[in-house]
C-alpha cells in the first residue's frame, strides 16, 4: 500500500524533473536564438552599402603578386595609403571575425556557407597573395589567419559534397 507521504514525494520529484527538462529546453532555445541573431547581424553588416562598395572594389582586383600590387597601389602602411587597402581591410577583418567565430564554435560552418556561399572562397583566393606578402613583409604570420581558416574549412566542406 502506498501512503500519502510517498505519493507527495513522487509528485515533488516529478515536478523537479519536469522543471529541469523545461529549463534545459529553454537554454537550448536561447542559445539557438542568440546564434541566429549573431548570423543575421553579420549578414546585415555584409549587406551594408559600405561593405557592398568594398566588395565590388576588392572582387574586381587582379593581383599577380604582392610586389606588383604595392607598385600599383603603394604599401599597406604608407602615409596616405590607397583607399583600396581600406577596402581590403574591411573585407579581411570581416571574414577574419567570422572565421574566429566558426573556430570557436559560435557560428556553424553550414550556416555561414548558406549565407556567404561564394564570397569567402572567391575573396580569399583574390587576397591570398596580398595576405602572404603582408605576413612576410611585416613578420606577422597570423595576419588574417581566421579568414584563411574559414577558407580552408569551406574548402573541406565543398570537397565532402
Amino acid at each position: 500500500m502506498v501512503d500519502i507521504q510517498t505519493v507527495s514525494i513522487a509528485i515533488a520529484s516529478a515536478g523537479v524533473f519536469l522543471a529541469a527538462i523545461y529549463y534545459i529546453l529553454q537554454i537550448r532555445h536561447q542559445s539557438k536564438t542568440r546564434q541566429m541573431s549573431l548570423l543575421i547581424n553579420l549578414y546585415s553588416t555584409w549587406g551594408s552599402d559600405d561593405m557592398k562598395k568594398a566588395f565590388g572594389k576588392v572582387a574586381g582586383l587582379e593581383i599577380k603578386d604582392y610586389n606588383d600590387f604595392v607598385k600599383s597601389y603603394g604599401s599597406f602602411s604608407s602615409v596616405g595609403r590607397s583607399p583600396v587597402w581600406v577596402d581590403i581591410d574591411k573585407i579581411g577583418w570581416f571574414f577574419n571575425g567570422i572565421g574566429f567565430l566558426v573556430h570557436g564554435g559560435f557560428a556553424d560552418i553550414g550556416q555561414i556557407d548558406d549565407l556567404f556561399p561564394h564570397s569567402i572562397m572567391n575573396l580569399w583566393e583574390i587576397l591570398k597573395p596580398l595576405v602572404e606578402g603582408l605576413r612576410k613583409q611585416y613578420n606577422t604570420p597570423k595576419t588574417f589567419q581566421w579568414f584563411e581558416y574559414l577558407y580552408n574549412e569551406m574548402k573541406k566542406r565543398e570537397q565532402r559534397k
